[in-house]
């Protein structure tokens, strides 16, 4: 309710910058401000935004290309398509402060070192472009978002160009993002799942700056090169304007690894399969359950791979064990006529399998480590499932 409330008062304090001209001099300060990442899922990549503080006035504003409503008609689906839009928006940075220290981040302020020309193009853009008609824009994760539009202002409005030194780390985009969401966390086994091949390049330095903390990384070493080849830095100053408390951890359900539940899930099924070995048997329960929740997440990544915008996604090799199929092989198993299409398709789908286990011994599309004892279990299962039908098939015809 705090944060709401919090929110709330922010929204109030925009709502009131719409209605007044923004004025600017050339002794305007500018600078780049990064926020740390949070606890919430869109903000475990962190922010950034433009400081804009004009010493002869009251005027003290952030512009904020980070701004979303979970309220927009159709969200998730437009979410998923990769259609979401996002908008600029302009917040007193005293409020702006106030919801990251709320939220518990770090906040650092980078004051950047643009002449008066400089400085009036940007704050020219930045006004345009936060006319109502030129708010909104089309958000794209990694090549369009709230750290790449404010680099694009910036960059645009000097006069010559900036040299940046490379000195980010040599990552994947996969990597970057198991950076900051963890490499055994329930997010980037998510992500893992509906990535593909595409999030296994490397980023160029400029590419890797949709993270907001490389950015800023980039921008602290970054110089100014004039058309008549006078060099200056870009930043000025660094300051940190809110500091992170420490926080004590809560436990949850989450905190159950992936990897651990599914060489759980494995175990159960290794020790199912011993036990129908031993009574000549098979416990369909267990694999509908198995093939029609990997089914599911099967659709969404087909879904994903056939019809969304989002990068990275587009050639996605989990589609051969997260098989879309599995939900119609889950229910066709419980009727005993219609044994002989199944026992067909177990062919396949045994096929399936074994293409996404050598995809991720060689490496093809880095897989999650989690995914292997899925894999595994459920090539364990159709096998198992296709020498019991065998086996049945044969009965039948010695019957006969």
């Amino acid at each position: 309710m705090k944060r709401i409330f919090l929110y709330f008062f922010i929204l109030l304090s925009t709502l009131k910058l719409n209605a007044q001209q923004l004025m600017f001099s050339d002794s305007t300060i500018v600078s780049l401000i990064t926020c740390s990442a949070g606890e919430e899922v869109y903000e475990k990549f962190g922010h950034t935004a433009i400081r804009l503080k004009n010493p002869h006035s009251a005027i003290d504003v952030v512009f904020n290309y980070g701004i979303f409503s979970f309220d927009t008609p159709d969200f998730y689906y437009k979410f998923i398509k990769g259609e979401t839009d996002y908008e600029l928006g302009v917040y007193d940075t005293g409020n702006f402060l106030a919801s990251y220290a709320q939220r518990n981040s770090l906040v650092w302020e980078q004051i950047l070192n643009l002449n008066s020309t400089e400085k009036r193009v940007l704050i020219k853009n930045l006004l345009k472009n936060y006319e109502p008609k030129n708010r909104v824009y089309r958000y794209n994760f990694v090549f369009d978002n709230c750290s790449t539009r404010p680099r694009d202002k910036i960059l645009g409005s000097i006069h010559g160009y900036v040299k940046f030194e490379d000195n980010a780390d040599v990552k994947t985009y996969r990597q970057w993002i198991g950076s900051y969401v963890g490499n055994d966390t329930w997010l980037k086994f998510g992500i893992d799942l509906l990535f593909g091949k595409d999030a296994d390049q490397s980023p160029t330095f400029s590419e890797s700056m949709f993270l907001p903390e490389v950015l800023m990384t980039g921008f602290q070493t970054a110089e100014i090169h004039s058309i008549n080849n006078q060099s200056r830095k870009l930043v000025l100053d660094k300051k940190l304007l809110i500091d992170k408390k420490e926080v004590e951890q809560k436990l949850s359900i989450l905190s159950i690894k992936p990897l651990t539940l599914t060489i759980l899930l494995f175990i159960i099924g290794l020790l199912i399969t011993i036990w129908d070995l031993f009574r000549n048997h098979h416990y369909k329960l267990f694999d509908s359950f198995l093939l029609i929740s990997t089914g599911l997440v099967g659709i969404l990544v087909a879904y994903m791979m056939i019809f969304s915008t989002h990068p990275l996604v587009k050639i996605n090799l989990n589609i051969l064990w997260l098989n879309p199929l599995n939900i119609i092989l889950g229910i066709l198993m419980w009727f005993p006529k219609l044994r002989t299409p199944v026992f067909f398709y177990e062919i396949i789908n045994i096929l399936l399998l074994i293409g996404g286990l050598f995809s991720f011994a060689l490496s093809t599309q880095i897989f999650n480590l989690a995914a292997f004892p899925l894999i595994v279990l459920l090539l364990l299962r159709s096998t198992s499932w296709f020498v019991y039908l065998k086996k049945r098939m044969y009965k039948r015809r010695s019957v006969i």
